[in-house]
C-alpha cells in the first residue's frame, strides 16, 4: 500500500502526562508516566502544523489514515508500516434514522480495515513509532483483536512478537494470530492476567516493550484518526451524538484528542458530539463509575460477556474515558448480550456484518431514545468496531435466538 510522502515531516513535539502534566522526550520509547504512571499523550506543534497542513490539502491524499500524517507520530514517512489502514467508510442508515426518530444515523464500518477491526489503526502507528525508536521485540496483552493487530504489523515489519491471550478467546481469532508467525501465549483468566505476565515477560527480557492499551502513548494516536476521519467525512462538520463500544476506550479517548487538535487547527465548526459509553451489562465498569459520579472505575468482578472485546474488567484510561464522557455532555450504559445477538441480525439486515461489540451501540439506540438523548434533529454515529466474519459463534449463537423466538421455544446459551 501507498505510504506518505517523503516531503511530510510530522509536527511532534513531546510527550504530555494526562494527570500530572510532566513531559518525556518523544525520541526515546517510553510506556506510562515515569512520574506518575498514567497515560501519555504526543502533543504537537499545532501553530506549525496549521501552516504547514491547511485541510484543503488533503484533497487526492492516499486512502489511508496515513493522509493525516503531519499529525501522527512517526517521524519519517520510510518508518510507516502500513496495510491500507483506515479511511472506513461511513454509511447512512436511513431506516434506523426513521424507526428511532433522529435526523440521521451513520455506521462507521470499522470491520474493512486490515486484520477485520479498527485495532489495526492503532497497531499500525504503535509498531511504525517503535520500529522508528529502534524496538526490536514487541509484547501485548490482548482480549484477541488487538494481539491479530500488532501479529499482522509485527510481521510486516519484521519484528519479533509476543502476544499474551485469555484461553477462551474465540478460536479463529487465536488461529489468525498463529498464522502471522508470532509467539502466542495462553493464560487462565481475563485480559488484566494476560497484562499481568505481559508486563512480567518485559520486565525479564532485555529489549522488550510493551504496546498493551494505552500503556505507550502511540495506539491512541492511530485510534484518534477516527475522529479526523468522520469529521472529513462529513465535510467538517461532526454528529451531535457518538455511540462507542468500550472496553479499554481507546477509540474513545483518541477522537476527543482528535477534536480538540482539529478545533485549534481551525479544520471543525460547530459543537463536539456528546460521546457515548456502551459496555455489556456483564462487565460495566465505567458505566457503574459513571452513575456513581466516580473519576475511576473499580476492578469489574466475574465479568462475562459475548463481545470479547468488551470484557475489559479494569482500564488503565478509566479517569481520560470519564472526563470525556462527561466534558461532552454524554452518558454511559451497559446492554445485555441478548440485545446485542439481536443487534448483530438487525445490523445484517442493513447489509452490516457487525462483530457483537459494534453491535452493543445498535442494541444501545432504544435506551438513548427512551432516557431522552435523542431528539428529532439529532444526527448519530454507531461504531462497528470489527466484522461479524471474527465471530462465527456470535452469529451462530443469534441466529439460534432468532430461530427460538421464531418458534416460541429457548435457544442454546450465548457462548461467554
Amino acid at each position: 500500500m501507498t505510504s506518505p510522502s517523503r516531503q511530510m515531516r510530522s509536527a511532534l513535539l513531546h510527550l504530555e502526562c494526562t494527570h500530572c502534566g510532566a513531559q518525556a522526550d518523544a525520541d526515546l520509547p517510553h510506556g506510562v508516566c515515569p512520574r506518575c504512571g498514567k497515560v501519555l499523550f504526543a502533543r504537537y506543534d499545532l501553530d506549525r502544523l496549521r501552516a504547514a497542513l491547511p485541510r484543503d490539502a488533503l484533497r487526492g491524499r492516499p486512502p489511508s489514515l496515513w493522509r493525516y500524517f503531519e499529525a501522527l507520530p512517526v517521524r519519517h514517512p520510510d518508518n510507516v508500516v502500513t496495510l491500507g489502514e483506515g479511511l472506513t467508510p461511513l454509511l447512512p442508515l436511513p431506516d434506523l434514522a426513521r424507526e428511532f426518530g433522529v435526523r440521521s444515523v451513520h455506521v462507521k464500518d470499522e470491520g474493512l480495515n486490515p486484520t477485520g477491526t479498527f485495532k489495526a489503526r492503532g497497531m499500525a502507528v504503535a509498531v511504525s513509532r517503535a520500529r522508528e525508536l529502534g524496538v526490536r521485540a514487541l509484547v501485548a496483552p490482548s482480549a484477541g483483536n488487538a494481539g491479530a493487530a500488532l501479529a499482522a504489523y509485527g510481521a510486516r515489519a519484521g519484528l519479533d512478537v509476543h502476544v499474551i491471550l485469555p484461553e477462551d478467546t474465540p478460536p479463529g481469532i487465536v488461529a489468525e494470530t498463529r498464522a502471522y508467525g508470532v509467539h502466542v501465549q495462553l493464560v487462565r483468566g481475563l485480559i488484566d492476567d494476560a497484562g499481568r505476565l505481559a508486563r512480567q515477560l518485559q520486565a525479564e527480557h532485555d529489549g522488550w516493550f510493551e504496546v498493551a492499551t494505552l500503556r505507550e502513548p502511540y495506539r491512541v494516536e492511530g485510534k484518534k484518526t477516527l475522529g479526523y476521519e468522520l469529521a472529513e467525512q462529513l465535510d467538517w462538520s461532526l454528529p451531535d451524538v457518538i455511540v462507542y463500544p468500550t472496553g479499554g476506550g481507546t477509540g474513545l479517548i483518541g477522537m476527543w484528542k482528535a477534536f480538540e487538535e482539529m478545533e485549534a487547527l481551525g479544520w471543525m465548526h460547530g459543537e463536539r458530539p456528546r460521546m457515548v459509553v456502551v459496555q455489556a451489562d456483564g462487565c460495566a465498569p465505567m458505566v457503574r463509575a459513571f452513575r456513581e459520579g466516580r473519576t475511576g472505575a473499580e476492578r469489574w468482578a466475574d465479568a462475562s460477556t459475548i463481545a470479547a472485546g468488551l470484557r475489559v474488567p479494569a482500564a488503565i484510561g478509566d479517569y481520560l474515558i470519564l472526563r470525556t464522557v462527561r466534558e461532552s455532555g454524554g452518558t454511559a450504559l451497559a446492554v445485555s448480550d441478548a440485545e446485542i445477538l439481536a443487534a448483530m441480525l438487525r445490523f445484517a439486515a442493513s447489509g452490516i456484518f457487525a462483530s457483537p461489540e459494534g453491535a452493543a451501540t445498535l442494541a444501545a439506540l432504544p435506551h438513548l431514545r427512551d432516557a431522552g438523548v435523542l431528539g428529532p434533529r439529532s444526527r448519530v454515529v454507531l461504531f462497528n468496531t470489527g466484522s461479524g466474519l471474527k465471530y462465527p459463534e456470535a452469529v451462530g449463537a443469534a441466529l439460534d435466538l432468532a430461530r427460538a423466538a421464531r418458534a416460541g421455544g429457548r435457544a442454546r446459551r450465548p457462548p461467554a
